[in-house]
């Protein structure tokens, strides 16, 4: 299982490789934060904008706080900032950041695998793990926010 994403079939029935909501949301948080060019932004207006459920956004927003991607802002007027040059951060840093190691088996981030000495797959796993994290860490996060 390849940690932080999910296959699932799309409405015509093929698997798609997706990312976890959590990324998604986060994603379409900072791209809309991004684009207000040093406004604040509020989570009501975020998660009204793009039909995400307010809490979990609340959620996601105190997250990019925690990891110092964003600043919010006390009061009455708050809301939330971008804290970081974006066209510093790859996706692969911030995917592993806010959710952890990306892998696509267990053995890919933990050695604690009952089948590691055995497995006869784990050669091809690891070398698309390896390419799924080197295409993830071309992109940088201003890239998607523009």
């Amino acid at each position: 299982m390849l940690k932080n994403f999910n296959f699932e079939p799309d409405k015509k029935g093929r698997i798609m490789l997706n990312i976890t909501k959590t990324i998604e949301y986060a994603l379409i948080a900072l791209r809309h934060i991004n684009n207000r060019n040093g406004d604040i932004c509020t989570s009501k207006e975020i998660a009204s904008s793009y039909n995400i459920p307010k809490e979990l956004l609340a959620k996601i927003l105190q997250k990019l706080c925690k990891q110092k991607y964003l600043s919010a802002i006390q009061g009455p007027n708050g809301g939330y900032l971008l804290n970081k040059n974006l066209s510093n951060i790859n996706l692969i840093d911030f995917i592993e950041s806010i959710e952890g190691p990306v892998g696509l088996a267990k053995c890919s981030i933990d050695s604690d695998c009952d089948l590691l000495d055995i497995c006869n797959i784990k050669q091809p796993i690891n070398k698309i793990n390896t390419n799924i994290r080197n295409t993830l860490s071309k992109i940088s996060l201003y890239e998607l926010t523009l």
